[in-house]
């Protein structure tokens, strides 16, 4: 059987780097090929020439046996290929409807046919189970709610070739297996899907064959079936990787975090979090496990000073921080990994080394007087891109020229460089590949040996597993149960998490 995606050759340089280095790469019609790689390995960049997005320097690329040249992902879109892109294509003021129809609205006459596409889209919606609201802005859904929305524009658009960038990177568990459903069921009626993935178990749950790159290079594309995790993974980064976490016998000390009784409402305006109670202690790491949407979000925002709380006492190091600006939360002793990188943790037309200081800029050694202290600014970000094995650029490139993971380690070097007493880290592997993944749960370890306080808040119930001391399961704004990690029954865990078992 022919290919109905041939790539041959695929060149493409950057400044101070070569992306793809004459990759081959062949997809069969109708399987799952699973495109794994470490963070700036080149697979977003290869998907980025096949949609259009970019233009390779050298080769040529086939669909369905003849050969294309795709000035834009218009050209990509009636050749039948969509992509879900790892960061968010969604304008924020715009319902989900309007983002789903932007470029291909139905008409009426002369008039735009809104009733025809909410109907439309509310019956992919319902039969793939993404349960969406049509009529939801999009700057007042959750991360979570914004990725099914990409799906459903993919599937709206009617593409028969489809690219995944990472689509699990901010599911829950349950979430991620109704996505394996509905890309079976696709698979089943004839579609091809791509699916960029890091995450080694996805590959050996729903791939048909996978294609590891390493240094914009393929390293060998293999059937699913013939390998294992362990062999994935070691093609990845070139060395045997860890993937259990050793945690030494510590002692936990004096109450860093208390949370009496909050109470706070969402961006609607309706009750997200009530009545909740929560102590951190130093060397402690207390995860929060809860599929999303239930509160997570809100409960960051909190303790970070970003959303005020309606009745409730938050105090850091004794000191009674409710309802203060952001900045006293930070000067409190908070480090904060924000769920969204690009919203919260990254100006992306700024350079590195002045997003390595962020929130740093007014202290010693990097302010002197009223100026900036380019060179140690400059010495100190150097320091964390080789510490931190941030690849693909350097200090003087703009953060939005990096790889969704890259960019995602800018933020974790910085926040744990910052000596804090609490470090409040939401999902701090997202978009992370499994060498990078190992690395930060090896220093939030090390942080937490330390002394450090850490509320660890996953999608990931087996990171939750790995890291934590004390597991808080929340469910509709509310902690439902507490488990001892040592001890912790995953099941028993995930049915809390569901709104089952007891309170």
């Amino acid at each position: 059987m022919s290919p109905i995606v041939k790539m041959e050759n695929i060149v493409k340089r950057f400044p101070l780097v070569c992306a793809n280095d004459h990759i081959n790469f062949e997809i069969k019609k109708g399987e799952i090929h699973c495109l794994l790689g470490e963070n700036g390995a080149g697979k977003t960049t290869l998907m980025n020439i096949l949609y259009g997005l970019y233009s390779c320097d050298e080769g040529k690329i086939f669909i369905r046996g003849e050969e294309v040249c795709f000035r834009g992902p218009s050209d990509a879109i009636k050749k039948g290929i969509g992509m879900v892109h790892q960061h968010f294509m969604l304008i924020p003021v715009f319902t989900i409807i309007e983002n789903l129809i932007l470029g291909a609205e139905p008409t009426k006459g002369i008039s735009l046919d809104i009733k025809k596409a909410e109907e439309e889209i509310t019956a992919l919606s319902q039969k793939y189970q993404l349960n969406i609201d049509p009529q939801a802005y999009v700057m007042d859904i959750s991360v979570g709610m914004q990725q099914r929305a990409e799906i459903l524009k993919l599937l709206y658009r009617g593409a028969d070739i489809m690219i995944f960038d990472e689509p699990t990177a901010i599911l829950t568990p349950q979430k991620v297996k109704e996505l394996y459903k509905i890309m079976n069921f696709l698979k089943e009626s004839g579609q091809t899907i791509i699916f960029i993935t890091h995450k080694l178990k996805e590959v050996m749950d729903i791939s048909d064959r996978v294609t590891v790159l390493r240094d914009g290079k393929v390293v060998d594309t293999v059937e699913t079936s013939t390998t294992n995790p362990s062999k994935l993974a070691k093609m990845m980064v070139g060395r045997e990787v860890l993937f259990r976490v050793e945690k030494p016998k510590k002692k936990i000390g004096k109450t860093v975090l208390e949370v009496e009784n909050i109470f706070a409402k969402n961006q609607r305006g309706l009750p997200a979090l009530q009545g909740l109670n929560l102590k951190v202690s130093e060397g402690e790491i207390v995860g929060i496990a809860g599929i999303d949407g239930n509160g997570q979000k809100e409960l960051v925002e909190v303790l970070t000073g970003l959303r005020k709380v309606d009745n409730g006492k938050i105090v850091i190091n004794r000191k009674n921080l409710t309802n203060k600006e952001t900045r006293e939360f930070f000067i409190g002793g908070i480090s904060h990994i924000p769920e969204d990188r690009l919203l919260r943790g990254l100006i992306l037309d700024f350079p590195l080394y002045e997003n390595f200081i962020l929130g740093l800029q007014d202290n010693k050694p990097f302010a002197r007087g009223v100026f900036l202290d380019f060179i140690k600014a400059r010495e100190f970000s150097q320091e964390l891109l080789h510490k931190f094995d941030i690849r693909g650029s350097n200090i003087e490139a703009l953060a939005n020229t990096l790889s969704g993971g890259n960019q995602q380690k800018v933020v974790v070097a910085r926040e744990l460089q910052r000596d804090p007493k609490l470090i409040i880290a939401s999902q701090p592997t997202r978009g992370l590949d499994v060498g990078a993944t190992e690395f930060v749960h090896q220093q939030i370890i090390k942080q937490s040996n330390e002394g450090k306080a850490i509320l660890l808040i996953s999608l990931e119930l087996s990171e939750i597993l790995s890291l934590s001391d004390r597991i808080i399961v929340i469910y509709e704004g509310k902690f439902r149960g507490e488990f001892n990690a040592q001890s912790a029954n995953e099941a028993e865990i995930g049915l809390m998490m569901a709104g089952g078992g007891v309170s």
